[in-house]
């Protein structure tokens, strides 16, 4: 007896079918005639309620909107204050802090990468150009230079320095190239 007690007395909840089952039987027919003129009553009275409260909502949107317009509010500036007050609330949770902090501590140490990463390139530079390779090198353009400017015409036969010696060849290239005052032949470009 307790087996078929419990069968009936189920404590799950509705699944979709038993829904959908409930939704199409007929219970009028275990209602007494007292009983649905009760409940078409109180049904009648429900749908009368719900209308008169949509009614007074829409009186109340309405004075909301006339208050807002005589105070200089608009859509626009509502936008703005709502924008403002969730960008502020957005800032104090403890999630925008920790991750505003994290991305600040990440580019510290992206700065600081950058830095070491042009300081070594920097001295790597400073490096190549003491090592004899860059030295020798160095004075083949500048004995190169120097024979370009005695057979061009030029007379500092100082040397002078890495960069005045590519700033003098630079130079007379430009004078060639724009038709300077000598054209040279291809014998002399033959070393």
């Amino acid at each position: 007896m307790e087996a078929q007690a419990q069968g009936l007395l189920e404590t799950e909840p509705l699944q979709g079918r038993d829904e959908d089952a409930i939704a199409s039987a007929d219970f009028s027919s275990m209602l007494s005639e007292e009983e649905k003129e009760e409940l078409k009553a109180e049904l009648v009275q429900l749908e009368d309620e719900i209308t008169t409260l949509r009614q007074v909502l829409s009186a109340k949107e309405r004075h909301l909107v006339e208050i807002k317009q005589k105070l200089g509010m608009n859509l626009m500036n509502e936008l703005k204050q709502n924008f403002s007050r969730s960008w502020h609330d957005m800032q104090t949770t403890t999630a925008y802090k920790k991750t505003h902090e994290t991305l600040s501590h990440a580019g510290q140490k992206a700065t600081a990468a950058f830095s070491n990463v042009g300081t070594a390139i920097s001295k790597k530079f400073g490096d190549m150009r003491n090592s004899p390779t860059f030295k020798s090198f160095e004075e083949r353009v500048e004995t190169t230079v120097t024979s370009l400017k005695t057979k061009v015409g030029g007379t500092n036969h100082s040397g002078g320095s890495f960069e005045e010696v590519l700033n003098s060849t630079a130079h007379a290239s430009s004078q060639n190239a724009s038709g300077g005052p000598r054209q040279t032949t291809d014998e002399e470009l033959q070393c």
